[in-house]
């Protein structure tokens, strides 16, 4: 599971005020929802594309700051996609999580790797 935080100054609940459709839009409809370190997420058991298996999403709430989104895409192996003939559905599937993300965050790809980097040498020990 990976949370992304959202832009400086701005919030998840004004960026997607609708979360749960918004998944269901994007990524077909929610099934119910699963308990993750405390948060209520929504869970997509079977997508509309054939290369995720199962996605969890939804928002990560902690008192004294801002939401994070919460999100776990599970996939398909590659192999076992490209074998059914669904090898466009890979692509489609990099640019559904991409503007799902961007749309939730404000935050490209590159921006969503450097603060994640940056996380995890924050967590570094120090020697």
């Amino acid at each position: 599971m990976k949370e992304y935080k959202m832009r400086r100054g701005e919030h998840l609940e004004d960026r997607m005020p609708d979360l749960k459709g918004e998944i269901e839009e994007r990524f077909g409809p929610v099934a119910g929802t699963e308990e993750f370190d405390g948060h209520e997420l929504y869970v997509v058991e079977d997508p509309d594309n054939p290369v995720f298996e199962r996605i969890v999403a939804g928002a990560a709430s902690y008192s004294g700051k801002k939401d994070k989104l919460a999100v776990h895409f599970e996939e398909r192996p590659a192999e076992e996609v490209i074998a059914e003939g669904n090898a466009d559905a890979a692509a489609d599937a990099v640019d559904a999580k991409n503007s799902f993300l961007l749309d939730a965050t404000g935050r490209d790809a590159k921006s969503r790797r450097e603060s994640l980097k940056r996380e995890v040498e924050d967590d570094a020990p120090d020697y």
